[in-house]
């Protein structure tokens, strides 16, 4: 599997990076939303794990621009999140996001998440 995990917090992007490479996958970081644009354009991914709050372009616009378009719109997008409120859940569901991962994370609800075996 092929993950592209964008955060602007370096060590958000740690964990799941090192919890997926020990498990085989191959991962690319992003650390804006614009970076995350670049690197979908040269290669296909898997899964994105994308947070929501970032400086420039949020989490929520990056996956509405790959939900429009045909190219990418079937990419699988996690909500890469601290906001935990139920509402902000629904909300981030239906901008377009397949499932919410809430920080911390743990290596169980990361597999679950990205639909990996546990």
């Amino acid at each position: 599997m092929k993950v592209l995990i964008v955060d602007d917090q370096k060590v958000n992007r740690t964990l799941p990076s090192v919890l997926l490479r020990q498990l085989g996958c191959e991962v690319i970081e992003a650390d804006s939303g614009e970076a995350a644009l670049v690197a979908l354009r040269g290669q296909s991914m898997d899964a994105i794990l994308l947070d929501i709050s970032m400086p420039g372009i949020s989490g929520t616009e990056v996956c509405q621009r790959l939900r429009g378009d045909p190219a990418l719109a079937g990419l699988y997008i996690v909500a890469y999140t601290a906001h935990a409120l139920p509402e902000q859940r629904v909300e981030m569901l239906a901008a377009g996001f397949d499932e919410v991962l809430i920080k911390p994370i743990n290596r169980q609800r990361l597999l679950e998440a990205l639909r990996l075996p546990l």
